[in-house]
């Protein structure tokens, strides 16, 4: 499980390094795509196997055929790239991925369970700030969720 917070710097070559928690989950190859927000999203291989198979099934196996689906496929298959961890546990994140978000010397790495999200710190810091003013009403609202499937 991919779970904490960290800040790393960026350095000129536009590489981060993995947090170490992470490093061992992570395996050597990952895949980096926009985030929903001002992020990025890190996927393992197993993981973003499984995401991509969940984003393109559709009932009758024909997910092209809806367009919502598609735009969504393009924003997040379009721009994904696999990325090789090195062997200090650094990343090349791509430049037009970089640019989407405004990275420049420092990212705010954040583990989400089964992901990996990518925040400038301004960007991170003005999240947290409005996720935790609204934390018991969220939690309210998906235990109604839960209670009614």
């Amino acid at each position: 499980m991919l779970i904490g917070e960290y800040i790393h710097t960026i350095d000129e070559k536009n590489r981060m390094s993995l947090p170490v928690k992470f490093r061992k989950e992570m395996g050597k190859k990952i895949i980096i795509t926009p985030g929903l927000g001002q992020c990025l999203f890190i996927f393992t291989i197993k993981e973003w196997g499984k995401v991509s198979k969940r984003l393109s099934s559709s009932d009758n196996d024909l997910s092209f055929l809806r367009a919502d689906q598609r735009s969504f496929n393009r924003f997040m298959f379009g721009r994904a790239a696999e990325v090789e961890v090195d062997s200090i546990g650094r990343i090349l994140i791509p430049q037009f991925l970089s640019d989407r978000i405004g990275l420049k010397n420092t990212a705010a790495i954040v583990g989400v369970e089964d992901r990996v999200e990518v925040w400038t710190e301004r960007a991170w810091s003005h999240q947290k700030g409005i996720v935790e003013k609204q934390a018991e009403q969220l939690a309210e609202k998906l235990g109604n969720e839960k209670r009614s499937l």
